[in-house]
């Protein structure tokens, strides 16, 4: 049986399948809105100013948070039209002397492409500028103000309710309650919640509505949001203003958030204590091998740690990392040239130096704290005064465990960083047999010497791993501090306090000595509203409780022992 074949003529192809083709080849349907916001965006470009400003009330009410980013460049004049669409350009190029305009889509940023695929570009006159008048750019504020609440950037979102919420102003009500009432992360409807009890509570519109304002007190209370405070002391200053229901409610609401406060204070005073001190362990580990375990006293130590710092700079160089163009991968190459450069300084120091004066520690004193002003120097000469590190963007920003309460990254980074180095340094002393020799070197070289161990290498090998530790604290205190030639100054003294506070020589002690110190520090600060008071008082502890327990936490062993 023979089948007829209808869409086939015999002389080419059929136009059914012709049409088939067309019509499975075609660019799918642009989503509805999408659809009508490009059409909105269109009415931009008129010429009617009614009709620019209709536009731009539709654009601030469509909750899109896309938009946000195309009124930026609106505003910078970088929105065209062509071929009756709204386009983005942020930059022309040239080509054989011809401007040349790479076009974006003005809701997602991304470049357009042609038939082929390939990225849109046209020449620059073909392309009609729009941009707002004068009168416009006020409603061009107003509707990105209106559009960031609803911004795909959780962090752009937060910040803008948070905005609504201290503007105080009624007019914000609306849009807030949208977001209340809308699909939204909690995080989200609980700030727009406060912003919304900051308003009645502050705005002049409500003054008249002591149960409204005593409702939105007792909101704030229960949310202990800090942003309440000013508020609620600004109306308790006008206790004449207020009903005796009113300002029992804000008495109480103003004592319960300064309270959560304080609280939340002294947690995050212990957390900068404890990330502090494991900068100070950082700094005190080297010094703890060379001081404790060889009986050196290195006033080079310090020196030692910023070149670490600075051979993170040169790492950074090297890899070509800058904020707008991060390489996030030069911080992790940078930890072991830090270490590596530091302990091969540190060895030089003590072939050169340290190794022909033991036994005579003040001589050692002296010329090791010459040694670290011939590096000062030297690295004033080369770099300047000051130079800056960039943080990899992985260990930007901060995190919110409870509220009020932020972690950031990059102090967690150096809290974890310290615990992998005492670590690191426990395996090496315990369960090496390099760490076998050094602790054989340091009870007794002369039996160690007998037993055929190299006590020179060993001490040289050990300075370096001090001095490498030295470079890795260099290396983290890049993330939280400045990098100046005589950075090592500032830390030489506290390292020494730590060492000598846990025991010299001991491990144990230099860990617990440094997290004590770092949180004494930082408790006391606050009380006494100035860093260099603390840093007194501090000192002053140290002195008494170094005459009261001359050893230490722990006692030392070896050749400090004796001393």
């Amino acid at each position: 049986m023979m089948f007829a074949k209808p869409f086939s003529t015999g002389r080419g192809p059929s136009p059914w399948l012709c049409l088939l083709f067309v019509l499975l080849s075609a660019p799918g349907p642009v989503p509805a809105a999408d659809d009508e916001r490009t059409d909105q965006l269109v009415r931009l470009a008129s010429d009617d100013s009614a009709v620019r400003q209709e536009a731009l009330r539709q654009l601030g009410r469509s909750r899109d948070g896309r938009l946000v980013t195309f009124f930026a460049s609106y505003q910078q004049g970088d929105a065209y039209v062509h071929n009756g669409r709204v386009v983005l350009c942020s930059k022309f190029q040239d080509n054989g002397g011809r401007k040349m305009a790479p076009l974006s889509d003005p809701l997602t940023a991304k470049p357009l492409s042609n038939a082929d695929g390939a990225p849109l570009i046209v020449p620059a006159d073909d392309l009609k500028s729009i941009g707002p008048s004068g009168r416009e750019r006020r409603a061009v504020a107003d509707a990105i103000r209106l559009l960031e609440i609803w911004s795909p950037a959780l962090e752009t979102r937060l910040s803008a309710i948070r905005r609504f919420g201290n503007g105080r102003k009624s007019e914000f009500l609306e849009p807030l309650g949208e977001l209340v009432d809308a699909e939204v992360p909690d995080a989200v409807r609980d700030r727009a919640i406060e912003s919304i009890a900051l308003i009645e509570l502050g705005s002049e519109d409500f003054s008249d509505s002591p149960e409204k304002r005593i409702a939105a007190a007792n909101r704030l209370g229960e949310l202990a949001s800090a942003s309440a405070v000013p508020i609620l002391e600004e109306l308790l200053k006008k206790p004449d203003s207020l009903e005796a229901s009113e300002h029992q409610a804000f008495t109480m609401a103003l004592e319960t958030i300064e309270w959560y406060q304080w609280k939340i204070a002294r947690v995050q005073d212990l957390f900068y204590g404890l990330s502090l001190g494991s900068v100070l362990i950082l700094v005190a580990l080297g010094l703890a091998i060379i001081f404790g375990q060889m009986g050196v006293i290195n006033m080079a130590h310090g020196e030692l740690m910023m070149i670490g710092a600075y051979a993170t700079y040169e790492v950074q160089l090297l890899f070509g990392h800058t904020p707008d163009d991060p390489v996030n991968v030069f911080f992790l190459v940078a930890l072991p040239v830090a270490f590596l450069l530091s302990a091969f300084v540190g060895f030089l120091i003590e072939v050169l130096v340290v190794r022909h004066l033991y036994g005579r520690p003040l001589e050692t004193l002296l010329a090791t704290w010459g040694v670290g002003l011939v590096l000062i120097q030297f690295v004033r000469l080369r770099y300047g005064d000051n130079i800056g590190v960039n943080s990899p963007t992985w260990l930007v920003g901060s995190f919110e465990p409870i509220q009020d309460l932020r972690i950031s990254y990059n102090r967690v980074f150096i809290m974890s960083l310290c615990a992998l180095c005492v670590l690191a340094i426990w395996a090496i002393m315990n369960r090496t047999r390099r760490g076998l020799l050094i602790r054989a070197t340091v009870q007794n070289r002369e039996t160690a010497e007998s037993l055929g161990v190299n006590t020179r290498r060993t001490d040289g090998l050990t300075f370096a791993l001090g001095a490498g530790l030295a470079g890795v604290a260099g290396y983290a205190w890049t993330l939280i501090g400045g990098v100046t030639p005589d950075m090592g100054q500032n830390h030489i003294v506290d390292a020494f306090l730590v060492v000598v506070t846990g025991g010299v020589g001991e491990l144990v002690g230099s860990v617990m000595a440094g997290l004590g110190l770092g949180v004494i520090n930082k408790v006391i600060e606050p009380a006494l509203g100035s860093a260099i008071w603390a840093k007194v008082i501090l000192l002053l502890l140290v002195i008494v409780f170094i005459q009261w327990k001359p050893a230490g936490l722990f006692p030392p062993k070896g050749r400090m022992a004796d001393v």
